[in-house]
């Protein structure tokens, strides 16, 4: 069950979900290719439980998995396009929603709520990411990392996906499965979701991120909407 902030939300005029650990499962493609990165660096490939947690810090944070490198190191700019170039070449190949996401998009689409995807990736990733999973002509928005003028935790790009999706910030929702997700989400006036099956590291007291409902699956979402 939920571990929630508040009974029920609302219903909004739209829904935005952050992508990697909160919309899909990202992290096997993710880990593949650092893995890949790995290897050619002469380096054992790592188990994809270690990488995992890792996943939502993007690319700083899977260099710092993989090579324990920082964006200070000068070996950083290298193997980041590398990875980047890696991951480009298997976007998709295990990427998955996660169980019971695709019902919670059909019932918002029943329901007439819009639902778009923001997230720090870039868009030349993002958008062929979802093509393949068969949902980039049915959402409302979908803005990258790159799209806005700066990326979450600054509200920008929820702000360009309200823009995109006609709709108003203070009657959408935000979910997603790291703080930047809820500082962003609350910059731009959204009630906001934290995703608890996601990319979250053990240590890390999601209650202390000031959401106003935590899930712990993407059907939780349902029953904050009363459905």
């Amino acid at each position: 069950m939920s571990t929630t902030l508040c009974t029920q939300f609302e219903m909004p005029e739209a829904v935005f979900f952050d992508l990697d650990g909160t919309l899909a499962d990202t992290a096997p493609d993710l880990a593949s290719a650092l893995n890949r990165l790995r290897t050619e660096e002469n380096e054992e490939p790592l188990p994809e439980s270690v990488l995992r947690p890792w996943t939502s810090n993007g690319v700083a944070g899977m260099l710092w998995a993989g090579f324990s490198i920082s964006r200070q190191d000068s070996a950083f700019p290298r193997l980041a396009s590398r990875f980047l170039a890696l991951y480009e070449q298997s976007l998709c190949e295990r990427t998955r929603l996660f169980e019971g996401m695709p019902g919670v998009l059909r019932e918002l689409e029943c329901r007439a709520i819009r639902w778009g995807v923001v997230t720090n990736k870039s868009i030349r990733l993002t958008r062929p990411l979802l093509a393949a999973l068969d949902l980039d002509r049915r959402a409302s928005a979908i803005v990258g990392g790159d799209s806005a003028a700066a990326p979450k935790p600054a509200p920008d790009p929820l702000f360009l996906a309200c823009s995109l999706a006609a709709v108003s910030a203070p009657r959408c929702i935000y979910v997603g499965d790291h703080e930047r997700d809820i500082v962003a989400g609350k910059a731009a006036g959204m009630q906001t979701v934290a995703a608890s099956y996601g990319y979250v590291s053990e240590n890390c007291r999601i209650s202390d991120w000031g959401a106003d409902a935590v899930i712990s699956c993407p059907l939780d979402l349902l029953e904050l909407l009363g459905a």
